[in-house]
């Protein structure tokens, strides 16, 4: 899907009413997930364990 293609689904799914900068979330959103998806594509995602690791040193029990 197209970058334009994919702000026009975001339109259509919203709300008649929606502000300007609940669009503009919206968007950063879906750009946020598109990025990340395209660094999982590349490898440079990081190994699942790395992340629970680190999750420790930032969540008390």
């Amino acid at each position: 899907m197209s970058t334009r293609e994919a702000v026009q689904t975001i339109l259509q799914s919203l709300p008649p009413d929606v502000s300007l900068r609940e669009v503009a979330r919206e968007i950063e959103f879906i750009a946020g997930v598109r990025d990340g998806l395209a660094e999982l594509d590349r490898g440079e995602g990081i190994p699942v364990d790395d992340i629970r690791r680190e999750l420790r040193t930032w969540v008390k029990s």
